[in-house]
C-alpha cells in the first residue's frame, strides 16, 4: 500500500511495509540516480535486532552503508546532533547523490531531515518513522527544525523525504506509552477535518491496543491522507496549513516549560491533547466539543492536565512559563498568539488570542485542573 502526492509537481510517497522494509527501500532507490552510499541513522533507543537486521538487508541490497547510532531524546534536538550527522557525511565523503535513511521519532526525523537540506544544498532523504507521533504526524509534511535558545523548532526549513516507510515491525516493536502517545495527533485530524476519524477511534479501542496492523495502517493512511489535504497546496504554512497546528500553542509552551527539569515526562503527543483542550476551552469554554474530547483521550488513558506530574512545589513557576512561553509561538502575530478554532467538528479556522486574562483562566482550569 502505497500513497503517493506532489509537492510543487514533484513525487513524493508514504509506503507500508507489511513484511521487511529493505526491498522496498532498495526498489525505491533503484527509481532513482544515486552512488550507492547510505548513511543510516538510527536512535539507540530501537530493538537492536531490528537495527541488525536492517543493517545486514540494507548492505545485501548492494548499499555502502555506515551506521550512525544517536540519542533522539527531546533534550538532542540541537544544534550539536545537527553537527554530528553532517560532521558524518564529511568523513565518509558522503555526496549530493547519497542517501541518508534517518530511523526515529520526531526528533531523529527533524535534525536528519535538516542535515540533508544542508549538506550541499540537498540530498536525497528516505525516513522510517519509529514512534506513534512520527508514524502519524511529523514523518509527513517537511518541516525540519532543531531547538535553539530553549525556543521549540526556532531553527529549521522545509525539506522532504522522497519516501517514508510505515513499517509492521515498527509497530510491533514501540513502547506502549509512545504508541499511545500517538493518539492525539491522529485525534487532531479528526477535530480539524474528517470525523470518520474519531468514530473509527471511539469504536475500535480493542483493534488499536492489539496492533493489528491491516487495521492500523488504514487508519494512518487516513490520518496522513487528511494531514496531506492542508500542507501540499500550503507548505510554507501561510493559510490552510496552520490549522494543522490545533493544539500545538499551548503544547509547545508545556513543553518547553518542562523541558530540562526531572519532571520532563511529557510526551509530544500528550502535550498536544491537553494543549487542544486548552484551545477549545480559550475559544468556548467546556462545551460539546470539550468534553467530547476529553472524553476520547480518557478512554486510551491519556492525560487530560498535568496533575499526574510531581511538580506541586513549582507548581507556580510552571504556570508563570508556560503563560510566557505561549508569546513565544513562531505563528503568532506581532505580540499576539495564534490557536485554531472550531467552527465545529470537522471544520476549523485560525483565530489570535489577545485576551490575556483567558489565557490565565484556561491554564488554571484545564492544564492544572
Amino acid at each position: 500500500m502505497i500513497i503517493n502526492y506532489k509537492i510543487d509537481k514533484i513525487k513524493h510517497k508514504a509506503t507500508f511495509c507489511f513484511n521487511k522494509e529493505s526491498p522496498d527501500i532498495y526498489k525505491a532507490l533503484s527509481n532513482l540516480y544515486c552512488d550507492k552510499k547510505m548513511l543510516l541513522i538510527i536512535d539507540k533507543k530501537l530493538n537492536d535486532k531490528f537495527t541488525k537486521f536492517l543493517f545486514k538487508d540494507l548492505k545485501k541490497c548492494g548499499l555502502k552503508v555506515i551506521l550512525l547510532k544517536v540519542n533522539g531524546s527531546k533534550i538532542n534536538k540541537n544544534k550539536k546532533l545537527l553537527f554530528k550527522i553532517i560532521d558524518k557525511l564529511i568523513e565518509n565523503r558522503f555526496t549530493k547523490k547519497s542517501v541518508l535513511l534517518s530511523c526515529g521519532g520526531g526528533v531523529i526525523g527533524d535534525v536528519a531531515a535538516l542535515a540533508c537540506s544542508l549538506y550541499y544544498r540537498g540530498m536525497i532523504y528516505f525516513h522510517i518513522p519509529t514512534t506513534m507521533t512520527a508514524i502519524v504526524d511529523s514523518c509527513l509534511g517537511g518541516k525540519t527544525g532543531i531547538n535553539y535558545k530553549n525556543i521549540i523548532n526556532s531553527v529549521g526549513n522545509y525539506y522532504h523525504s522522497q519516501n517514508v516507510f510505515i513499517s509492521k515491525n515498527v509497530i510491533e516493536l514501540i513502547p506502549n506509552r509512545e504508541f499511545m502517545s500517538g493518539i492525539p495527533e491522529i485525534i487532531k485530524c479528526g477535530f480539524i477535518d474528517n470525523k470518520k476519524i474519531l468514530s473509527i477511534l471511539k469504536s475500535n479501542k480493542e483493534k488499536f491496543l492489539s496492533r493489528k496492523y491491516n487495521f492500523l495502517s488504514q487508519l494512518i493512511k487516513l490520518t496522513l491522507t487528511t494531514k496531506i489535504k492542508f500542507f501540499k497546496d500550503d507548505v510554507f504554512e501561510h493559510s490552510k496549513r496552520l490549522n494543522l497546528n490545533f493544539g500545538h500553542t499551548f503544547a509547545h509552551a508545556i513543553e518547553m516549560s518542562l523541558q530540562g527539569r526531572k519532571t520532563d515526562v511529557i510526551r509530544h503527543g500528550e502535550a498536544v491533547g491537553i494543549g487542544m483542550l486548552c484551545e477549545i476551552y480559550y475559544s468556548e469554554g467546556e462545551s460539546k466539543s470539550f468534553k467530547q474530547l476529553k472524553d476520547l483521550l480518557a478512554l486510551y488513558n491519556l492525560p487530560t492536565n498535568l496533575l499526574h506530574l510531581n511538580i506541586k512545589k513549582k507548581l507556580p513557576l510552571v504556570k508563570n512559563e508556560i503563560f510566557k512561553n505561549i508569546f513565544l509561538d513562531k505563528k503568532k502575530i506581532g505580540r499576539y498568539p495564534r490557536i485554531i478554532k472550531l467552527i465545529k467538528v470537522g471544520k476549523s479556522k485560525i483565530t489570535v488570542m489577545k485576551n490575556n486574562k483567558k489565557i490565565i483562566n484556561t491554564i488554571n482550569n484545564v492544564i492544572f485542573k
